[in-house]
């Protein structure tokens, strides 16, 4: 395969504000963290995800920054961009108290706020070991971070072991160029890499990598949490995950222009009556890579242009293999342009994960 364009943005230097944990705000000129682009998916829907865009631009290079940013707003629906720069690790990660706020030590809370963007800096600011928590909460772009080896049990602990975890009436999340990585599954001490329980809606998920991991993530905590709904996955590298790429218990999916290396159990799990349009995916080296797993109530997919290079298929349950078809039809309600499938891991390659410049594909192969 011929390596693809792609498409990159170039910006100059701003003004930003930067935000000491006392609350000290000065203004200085900074080098460039990113602009957020334009969400896609799922996420450009339900009026849109614009994150923290016209408000304030503030630089934070520890937790209890980025935490102090929130808390100083003067309402939790005050528009603002944090860009994060270093690493944020539980030594710099504490609770911060405000009306516009509600944090804890720890954990990167996003926590009953809206519209807010965290974008990481030049090639990316990194989580290390600590999470982050979206809960009741709207319009929120993450953007050009690394999440790593957040864990649930074992020391230290944070966000109950998610890289990033949504819960309870979460709407519109845009969650971009982002790598999010474990070492290991449950047994190790984590969970999953990008979670949706308690009703979140309107989630894309785009060039991403999630690597080394028991768990990929999943739409729905349990066979009575269904109403989680409406979710995007498109060019992100799976690679090295045991199972969940995701898992979806009810709702509606739609995953295209995914590179799904090593998957070791299952891969997309479809259960509950969800519904999953797989378009234009390359999967490889996996084992079980669609169908509905570890239960009997069914979900359905509608797959067009993928490949299946080297699969087995031997599931005691319903894999949509050897000869992956179509079982549902998925109508999706936003513009999208696929990349073909034999282009796939080039194009991902190239453009996911949060050392990229924020690339994107441009179509070419």
């Amino acid at each position: 395969m011929r390596s693809p364009r792609v498409s990159r943005t170039l910006l100059a230097a701003t003004a930003v504000a930067a935000v000491s944990a006392a609350g000290v705000v000065t203004t200085q000129l900074v080098p460039p963290a990113s602009a957020a682009g334009t969400a896609s998916g799922y996420a450009s829907q339900n009026g849109g995800t614009t994150g923290g865009a016209g408000g304030e631009t503030v630089r934070a290079r520890t937790g209890t920054e980025i935490h102090q940013a929130l808390c100083s707003r003067p309402a939790s629906d005050t528009p603002i961009t944090i860009e994060v720069e270093g690493t944020i690790n539980h030594a710099n990660t504490s609770k911060v108290s405000g009306d516009s706020c509600s944090t804890a030590d720890g954990v990167i809370e996003l926590k009953r706020v809206s519209n807010v963007t965290l974008v990481g800096v030049g090639s990316g600011a990194v989580f290390d070991q600590v999470g982050i928590h979206i809960r009741e909460a709207s319009n929120i772009i993450i953007q050009n971070l690394t999440v790593q080896n957040v864990k649930k049990s074992g020391t230290p602990t944070s966000n109950g072991g998610d890289a990033i975890g949504m819960e309870s009436g979460v709407r519109n999340v845009w969650a971009d160029h982002l790598d999010l990585i474990a070492s290991g599954g449950e047994s190790e001490g984590y969970d999953g890499l990008f979670d949706m329980k308690a009703g979140t809606r309107y989630v894309t998920l785009s060039y991403s990598t999630l690597r080394n991991s028991g768990r990929g993530g999943l739409v729905g905590s349990s066979d009575s949490d269904t109403g989680n709904t409406y979710v995007t996955y498109h060019h992100n590298l799976y690679e090295n995950i045991d199972s969940r790429t995701p898992l979806l218990r009810a709702g509606t999916a739609h995953t295209y222009n995914n590179h799904f290396t090593r998957i070791n159990e299952s891969g997309i799990n479809a259960r509950l009556g969800a519904k999953v349009r797989v378009d234009n995916n390359y999967f490889e080296d996996s084992k079980n890579p669609l169908g509905t797993f570890y239960t009997d109530a069914l979900g359905y997919w509608e797959v067009n242009g993928n490949i299946w290079e080297n699969i087995t298929w031997d599931s005691d349950d319903h894999p949509a293999g050897p000869d992956p078809r179509s079982t549902t039809s998925v109508q999706i309600p936003y513009a999208f342009d696929l990349d073909p499938a034999e282009c796939v891991p080039n194009v991902v390659a190239a453009t996911a994960g949060s050392h990229t410049n924020l690339a994107v594909s441009d179509g070419s192969c």
